[in-house]
């Protein structure tokens, strides 16, 4: 499902709200979401899961095109641990 399926299909169960104030919700919700991360902390969705970030150590990569030896800097990336609902639908 990409964004603008998902505000159609919240389109279809709130037609008392305008698309403009659906999009605003969206965006006011992940904005959220990617801020607490940015900010170092954690979104726990009882039920869905918990959004976090790991920290990855630099390492030396390789350029696929040239084989040349690459040193890939440090970073944080988002890690997202599914909640015990979505397990077991996805498992049954």
């Amino acid at each position: 499902m990409i964004r603008s399926e998902l505000i159609k299909k919240l389109e279809t169960e709130n037609v008392e709200l305008k698309t403009e104030e659906i999009e605003k919700i969206v965006d006011l919700f992940f904005g959220e979401i990617i801020q607490r991360l940015a900010d170092g902390g954690r979104v726990e969705l009882r039920g869905f899961g918990a959004f976090s970030t790991r920290d990855r150590s630099p390492r030396q990569g390789r350029n696929p095109r040239t084989g040349a030896s690459v040193e890939v800097p440090s970073k944080r990336v988002p890690y997202f641990k599914p909640g015990k609902e979505v397990r077991e639908r996805l498992n049954t």
